[in-house]
């Protein structure tokens, strides 16, 4: 403005005293001048000295290793002076860039853990986002087995798999090595150990590990628990690069790690007891099936036998018509005995079935079954092209049907069950109607319903259940015929 005068300002002590590093990077790309900001932040004597800055356009980053084992990131911008020098403004982002590759993973992790693919899948995943975000050398995520009396390797990166590591771990812990994973374990709280390395390579203890341990270059160890409702079920070590300090930023990240690694663990668990409860309800099912039908029903044959026995035996002449009688009240009941055999081998073993008879036999022998056993009156309707699907669809398709009258005979009290398959606008569909009081529409944590809904989303399909207009119920399965291949296959 007009009437101002500039103030007189000593440039070059202000720029020797800026809170940001400010250095000369002379044409042969060497540190010509640096500000006190810029010489804290090398940490060395750096005049004519390599620099780590290349002139480009924007903010940019460059790795700067002042000491073999010390590693900083700083973020720079470049400007070009007349006589060919760059200044160059930087700051340290370690720790920022730390944070941030700490979110990802957090954020990468939990989007694995939505997938929902396997858990070693997972916990490897997870393993490798930890590896990527901090000066890592190793990451191992130990859970425990199935029998819950060990741990084992679940996830892993940075070393290689070795099946036998628990094993020599507990070989080492025998000889007297100090295992700090399961003080971490078995007190639930975060253990952090420098200089682990080379005292693990000393000890003698740990020979049967020493090769694996020794296998990367590692000096301080962590380890944190993997906690479910306030008890251990794995831990989560980490192996750092030589040089790097463990504080509690570093802790707070391996923890929140932690806790999505004990989540994976704990619905891997949940799922599994659901589905061991699931099996034992079938083998119950199964046996009470064997108790109300066939056991019976051999037990009728086996008397009927002693019938003709005890005609035999009288040494007179045996009545034509007693005889007759006998003989096709056994020959109904082997029938019958037949068709419930047919039945459970299909509910066991329905691809095969299919494969040998089709879709609709096997549908069919589960309905005859059935009525014999409940004495429901079944119809089955089948359209043209409905009964010849094949393999895992088929499969699917049996096993929602057989589940939709699982629950008519469980729940509906029904006289009559009517099943329609059809295929129409290239979709196929499986319809179960009931006459009984209605089963209504099973919420989401039935496992029955989940698992038919599951069987029908594999192929790009839909099960649905709703009351009859009139009475009972209706399940309705519908799947494109023309799907190639179920997903996540």
């Amino acid at each position: 403005m007009p009437g101002l005068k500039a103030p007189a300002v000593d440039v070059a002590a202000l720029a020797l005293d800026a809170p940001d590093g400010l250095a000369l990077v002379d044409p042969g790309g060497r540190f010509a001048w640096l500000n006190h900001a810029a010489a804290r932040l090398c940490g060395r004597e750096v005049l004519g000295a390599p620099s780590p800055f290349t002139a480009g356009e924007g903010e940019q980053s460059a790795v700067w290793t002042p000491e073999p084992e010390v590693r900083r990131e700083f973020a720079y911008r470049t400007r070009g002076l007349p006589d060919g020098s760059t200044l160059v403004s930087f700051r340290d982002v370690t720790d920022e860039r730390h944070r941030q590759r700490r979110l990802a993973a957090l954020a990468s992790t939990a989007a694995n853990l939505a997938s929902q693919g396997s858990l070693p899948e997972i916990l490897d995943a997870l393993a490798s986002e930890v590896l990527r975000t901090d000066a890592l050398a190793a990451v191992q995520i130990l859970a425990l087995d199935d029998s819950g009396a060990g741990l084992r390797i679940m996830g892993s990166a940075g070393f290689r798999h070795w099946p036998d590591f628990f094993p020599r771990l507990m070989e080492c812990r025998r000889r007297g090595a100090s295992l700090k994973m399961l003080e971490a374990f078995e007190t639930g709280e975060p253990v952090v150990v420098p200089d682990r390395g080379a005292a693990i390579q000393r000890d003698p203890a740990w020979r049967p590990l020493a090769h694996y341990m020794g296998e990367l270059d590692w000096e301080t160890f962590a380890s944190v628990p993997l906690l479910v409702r306030g008890a251990a079920v794995g831990v989560l070590n980490a192996f750092f690069l030589p040089g790097h300090s463990v504080g509690p930023q570093t802790v707070e990240f391996l923890l929140a790690m932690a806790e999505q690694a004990a989540m994976a663990v704990d619905y891997a668990g949940l799922l599994r007891r659901e589905r061991e409860d699931a099996r034992r309800e079938e083998r119950q099912r199964l046996a009470r099936d064997l108790h109300d039908s066939i056991v019976q029903q051999v037990f009728s044959i086996s008397m009927q036998a002693k019938s003709l026995e005890v005609l035999g035996q009288r040494g007179d002449s045996v009545p034509v018509a007693a005889v007759a009688r006998i003989a096709g009240e056994v020959g109904s009941l082997s029938h019958t005995v037949l068709a419930d055999l047919r039945a459970m081998v299909h509910e066991l073993r329905p691809s095969t079935s299919a494969e040998l008879g089709g879709l609709e036999e096997a549908i069919r022998a589960l309905a005859d079954s059935t009525a014999n056993r409940t004495g429901l009156k079944f119809g089955l309707t089948v359209g043209r092209g409905a009964g010849r699907l094949t393999g895992e669809l088929a499969e699917d398709v049996y096993r929602v049907v057989a589940e939709a009258i699982h629950n008519v005979v469980k729940h509906a009290g029904a006289e009559q069950v009517s099943i329609r398959l059809a295929v129409r606008d290239g979709r196929f569909t499986a319809t179960v109607t009931d006459d009984g009081c209605g089963i209504g529409a099973a919420g989401p944590g039935g496992y029955g319903l989940r698992t038919m809904r599951e069987r029908a989303e594999r192929w790009g399909g839909t099960v649905t259940v709703r009351r009859h207009r009139r009475s009972g119920t209706v399940v309705r399965l519908v799947v494109p015929v023309d799907s190639p291949a179920p997903s996540g296959s």
